[in-house]
Parts: C-alpha cells; structure tokens; sequence
C-alpha cells in the first residue's frame, strides 16, 4: 500500500523561523524512490572501508573470523529495528528527521538533536574525507614510482602533496553537494552494482594468488580453553556488539532524510533490510577472507584496503584508486552530507537551505583538520563509536516513543512548522523530551571519559565501565521508560492549526 503524505498547507508565512522549501514535506512527484533504490543506497553505505576494517577489530579482540562476521551481521540486523520504525514517519508525511523530532522535543527544543546528529556527521564527513584524500596520495605514490610530497607544513603537520589530496577529494564532493538530493541517488543507484562486482573480483583474486582462502577463517577463537582470552567471550561480545550498532545509529536518526522521499512503506521497509545486514554480513566475510589471504601472499594480515592496493602493480593500481574514491565518495554523501545538511536547515530556515547545510558541512569538515584528530585520539574506532551511539540512543529512544506510543503514529503535519501550535509545549521546548534524553546519556559519562581520557580519569567505578560497553542499549532503554512515563497521560488528540 503506497502511503502518501497528508495534504498539507503550510505556508512560508506562518512560522518562517520554522519552515523553508527543503524541510516541507515531499510532494507526490518528488517521491521517487522505490525499494531497489533504498537497497543500492545500502549496499552504496555498506561498502566502504570502516566497514570493511570492522573486522579486524574483532579478530584482533580475540574472536575467530566467524564469530567476527556473526556479531557484525547482528549488530545491523539490531539497527535495521529502529531504522524501520523510525523511517516510517519519513515515508508517511514526507518529512525530515529535524522536522520529525519536533514532535517529541517541541519545535524550539528539536534543534538540540538535530545539532548533535549534525556535529557527529560533520566529524564522520572530515574523517572519510581524509582517508579519501589519503589514499589518492597513498596509490599515486606507488604509480609514480616513489613517494611524493615533503617537508611538512608548519601549523598543519602534513606536507603540501597531503593537504593537495585531501583538497582534491573535497572538491569531488562538492559537485554532489551542489546538485542535490537527485544526483546523491543516482551516483548510489549505479554504483552499487560495481562494489557488488568488484567484491566478487577481490574474492578471485585473493583465491588464485592464495592458492585457496588460507588460515584465518581456520582459526579458533582466543575464547576457546587454553587460549590467551579463555572464558572472555561475552566481555569481548558486548562492547563490540556496541560499537557495531554504533557505527549506523547516525543512520538509524535522520533515516527519514531518505525514507520521506519513499514511494510506499513497503519501498523503504524491503529496500533497508534487503540493503543492511545481509550485505554487512557478506562484507565482513569478504574482510576476513580476503586478509586470510594476504596471510598467505604477504607473511602477515593486512586489513587496510589502501595498503593491499598500494601493494598492487600496473593498471590494478589506477582501477584500485578509482573503485576506491566512487566507494569514499558515495558512502560520505549519503551517510555523512544528508542528515547534517536538513539538520543545520532546521536550525535557522530562513537562512539556511539543504544547499547551504551542505556547504556548512564541508566548510567544517574542511577547518577541522580531521588528521589531527586521528592523531591525538586514541582507539577513535572504538571510543567514537560507542561514544556518539551513547549521544544519539537515547535520541532514537524518544523519537519511537513519542511516535507510536504517544502519538500512535499521527501527526498534525502542519502543526510541526507552526510557533505556538501542538508541539510547542513550553515556549517551544518539552521538558519530559530534554529529562528523559540527560537521564539516557548520564550513566554513560563516566566511562566514556575514561575510555577517552584513560589518563585523566582512572579511577572510575567499575560498574560505569561495565555500563558503558552496553553504551546505546542503555541509553535507548532509559531514554523510552522515562520519556513514556512523563509522557503518560499527553492526549495525543492535538489543537487545531492556527
């Protein structure tokens, strides 16, 4: 059944300071995407270089290559519940994740977590651009036959050929930024197909050089008895089970950005599970396989993508560098450009459009300095990802609450643009929202900083530690019991437009 969005008249003369073109909700002839269109998005997002190296964080933890690529299959089939549920709203009313959070947080308080989803975005959009860049100076080293660059740059501490790179890869970007939405699920749409072949491609490579797929997908786990971690299993399982929901719980906010440009729920419903836990699944596996090789080929296991290309001769070298940056480019668009992007719109409409965002994402991204922050973060993979999912759980928390058990799934649309109107609570902000989102990250605090800042903060309780391995659980679970309860009671039955 195709679910179109309520008629809706919502003028720019309302509530300005509420409402511009890119946050009204989607006309008919603007919903264009159906399932395969969400599926090749996913396999687009899937297929990128965190996500392969994933694995190696597993297996270097202690687990065996099959437990590493079970726990990661789980972890998104985990993620894919909230992404579902909370994509739902998108493809009903045709609006975005910052116009959606208003009804739980008000229309004032909404632009609290549509600020924290954007500062965690623009950090993914800086990094990624810097592995982007890295890599078309890593691969260009090695077609040229000897490294390239110099001398550093004072004030920067990377040499001219890193920043020319990183610049470049930026560019690249940029086009898609000015050309919107469109151009996002066009490059997704074609380029799906080539990750998916260009898997099959490493899969042969790797078997015909090998000889076979050699010795990790052998290898016991260190759990096992008489292994260095016997009996550590679950205090391995858990944090990692953490860090891998975590690495999509971005997503699984702002997934109405995509959801609400949606043909049908069916569309968005069979589009991400075909597109997330299988094809995350499969990658991990492919990870795995592939270093199992490398094992074999190099005398030890590489599972960075951009070492194993630099390794490569010949033309192999170019078409690694160009399958490369369409992966980089595709997956940092949709995963870390989108949301930021309606996310800084919602924060001043009037002046800030979906184009703009984009270019406030990429201005900061650019300022940040992302290799800095490479350098001087310890275990980011682990400490960025649980601590963001620590941020943003208890936002998801709120927002399925607020929809399906307090507003049973029907919202007064034009009510979300309007000052004064249903979702304006107190002056704008609802307290019960703000209470149940600091009572959901609080537990997690403690032990974020320590795994932070070991350093700094030793001596937290052991019980905060522990609290913090099963970081966007918690937040979740507490965030929805404290926002249900002081919600208990708000009669959904909303006011009348003004």
């Amino acid at each position: 059944m195709c679910h179109r969005r309520p008629s809706v008249n919502v003028e720019p003369s309302g509530s300005p300071q509420l409402w511009n073109a890119d946050l009204a909700p989607t006309t008919a002839a603007q919903r264009t995407w159906r399932w395969y269109h969400f599926a090749a998005l996913w396999v687009g997002m899937v297929m990128c270089i965190p996500a392969y190296t994933l694995s190696a964080s597993l297996i270097e933890g202690g687990m065996s290559g099959y437990q590493a690529i079970f726990t990661v299959f789980l972890a998104n089939a985990i993620v894919l519940l909230p992404m579902l549920l909370i994509g739902h709203a998108g493809t009903k009313y045709g609006i975005p994740y910052a116009v959606l959070a208003r009804a739980s947080f008000g229309t004032s308080g909404a632009k609290l977590p549509a600020l924290m989803r954007a500062i965690v975005a623009c950090g993914w959009y800086g990094i990624q651009t810097w592995f982007g860049g890295s890599m078309i100076y890593t691969l260009l080293g090695v077609m040229a036959g000897h490294p390239i660059g110099g001398d550093k740059l004072a004030g920067l501490g990377i040499n001219g050929a890193q920043l020319a790179c990183f610049l470049a890869f930026w560019a690249i970007q940029f086009y898609y930024i000015v050309h919107g939405m469109e151009s996002i699920r066009k490059l997704e749409t074609w380029t799906a197909p080539l990750k998916i072949l260009i898997c099959f491609v490493l899969l042969g490579w790797a078997h015909n050089k090998a000889g076979g797929f050699g010795v990790l997908l052998e290898a016991p786990s260190q759990f096992v008895d008489g292994g260095k971690k016997a009996g550590q299993f679950w205090a391995t399982f858990w944090p990692s089970l953490t860090a891998m929901v975590g690495f999509w719980a971005t997503l699984a906010l702002n997934i109405p950005d995509f959801t609400r440009f949606a043909r049908s729920q069916k569309d968005q419903v069979v589009g991400q599970s075909v597109g997330l836990p299988l094809p995350m699944g499969l990658l991990a596996a492919l990870a795995v396989i592939v270093t199992s090789a490398t094992v074999v080929l190099y005398g030890k296991a590489i599972w960075d993508p951009v070492d194993l290309a630099s390794r490569m001769t010949g033309a192999a070298v170019l078409v690694a560098l160009i399958v490369l940056l369409v992966d980089t480019v595709s997956v940092n668009l949709a995963a870390n450009l989108v949301g930021p992007a309606y996310d800084f719109s919602a924060l001043a409409p009037r002046h800030i459009s979906y184009r703009t965002g984009g270019y406030l994402t990429a201005a900061i991204a650019l300022v940040m300095m992302p290799w800095k922050i490479l350098e001087t973060t310890e275990g980011y993979i682990f400490t960025w990802l649980i601590g963001y999912s620590a941020l943003l759980g208890p936002i998801a928390g709120i927002l399925i609450v607020d929809y399906y058990f307090v507003r049973k799934t029907e919202l007064e649309v034009d009510q979300l643009y309007r000052e004064g109107g249903a979702y304006w609570y107190g002056n704008g902000w609802n307290s019960a929202a703000i209470v149940a989102f600091a009572l959901g990250v609080l537990p997690n605090i403690p032990g974020f900083l320590h795994a932070a800042f070991p350093a700094a903060f030793p001596a937290v309780a052991e019980a905060f530690k522990i609290i913090y391995t099963y970081a966007w659980f918690v937040g979740i679970a507490i965030s929805a019991v404290v926002y249900g309860v002081l919600m208990r009671g708000h009669s959904p039955v909303l006011a009348p437009a003004r």
